[in-house]
């Protein structure tokens, strides 16, 4: 099945499912990137599912266990299952592997934010390609 343009098939991952992703580049240094990408304090800022979070580490490390409060009002718990620092992480929620992050970096000064969503949860792909404009509304002007 083709995917519009700026969405694919992910083209590395270790997790055992398939996944597509979705990204956005942004005139932005990728460690500026990474550090709202995983400051959990943040997360609230540009995370279209997330109210609060409640998190071991203020910044995610491997490892970090927490729980998020979705938009449903509900809390679930999250563990932080792989990590190369200052380029990509994934994590799980509820036992489940949710979204992977990466930062991809484009030019001295420009990166590519590219989120990876398992297939079996495709639909959130609309869900990830919000965070990423309020990321990057975030970076730019300091509000989602």
């Amino acid at each position: 099945m083709p995917l519009p343009p700026r969405h694919r098939r992910c083209e590395k991952t270790s997790s055992k499912f398939s996944c597509i992703e979705t990204g956005l580049t942004m005139d932005r240094p990728c460690a500026v990137v990474w550090d709202l990408l995983t400051d959990t304090t943040q997360w609230p800022r540009w995370g279209p599912s997330v109210r609060l979070v409640r998190s071991s580490h203020r910044y995610i490390r491997l490892g970090t266990t927490g729980h998020v409060l979705t938009a449903l009002g509900v809390w679930v718990p999250f563990i932080i299952t792989e990590m190369t620092h200052g380029r990509s992480w994934s994590w799980q929620v509820l036992g489940i592997p949710a979204t992977g992050h990466r930062v991809d970096r484009i030019g001295r000064d420009g990166c590519r934010l590219v989120f990876q969503i398992p297939f079996f949860g495709a639909p959130y792909i609309i869900v990830c390609r919000m965070a990423l404009h309020r990321i990057s509304r975030v970076l730019k002007n300091g509000q989602p």
